[in-house]
């Protein structure tokens, strides 16, 4: 049975550490992305969400883009989230981890269609490009959903929707866990 961290343990400022690098890794890329989308609608008033991210290199061209770096910041730091923030939730009563897990299981659902929609009109763009004889650059592929005057990356969509599934899904399967108080974890 794995063991609970407790704040005395090497392994939970290892834990807290790596979350503050994922913490300033998300808040990097949203600052950047954020100004980029500014500077695109400040010269054309039309921006595509997350295109900047989607097609955006780093730290050097041919390497990862910023959306999988996005990507592996969210799931690495929401990880360590869950293994450094127990204590929270074991205190909740029975009522308030009713309605989170309430919640979370509603997150995950419209998570779970946001990445299935998204990944079924990035399919169907690609294959109607290439029954037009071309293949279609796919990090350029967007849909004008849910505003059809800001349309959405369909990389981009894909990739922060199914961050959003695989965390709640996550939360939502450590909040139905049977628990023990928060004494008799701490011994």
């Amino acid at each position: 049975m794995a063991k609970h961290l407790q704040q005395t343990d090497k392994a939970y400022k290892v834990y807290l550490y790596i979350f503050y690098v994922c913490a300033f890794a998300m808040l990097a890329i949203m600052v950047y992305g954020t100004w980029a989308m500014y500077v695109d609608w400040q010269e054309d008033g039309y921006y595509v969400m997350g295109e900047v991210l989607v097609n955006t290199e780093f730290p050097f061209a041919h390497f990862a883009k910023l959306t999988t770096w996005l990507f592996f910041a969210c799931i690495i730091g929401w990880y360590c989230v869950s293994r450094i923030g127990w204590k929270k939730a074991v205190g909740l009563h029975s009522w308030r981890m009713s309605l989170l897990q309430l919640m979370l299981l509603g997150f995950a659902i419209i998570n779970l269609y946001e990445v299935l929609y998204n990944f079924v009109m990035l399919n169907a763009q690609v294959t109607a490009g290439i029954i037009d004889g071309k293949m279609p650059d796919i990090d350029r592929l967007t849909i004008a959903y849910p505003d059809h005057t800001r349309p959405w990356n369909l990389i981009f969509a894909t990739k922060i929707f199914l961050v959003g599934f695989l965390i709640s899904a996550h939360a939502f399967y450590l909040s139905t866990r049977p628990r023990k108080s928060q004494e008799e974890l701490e011994t």
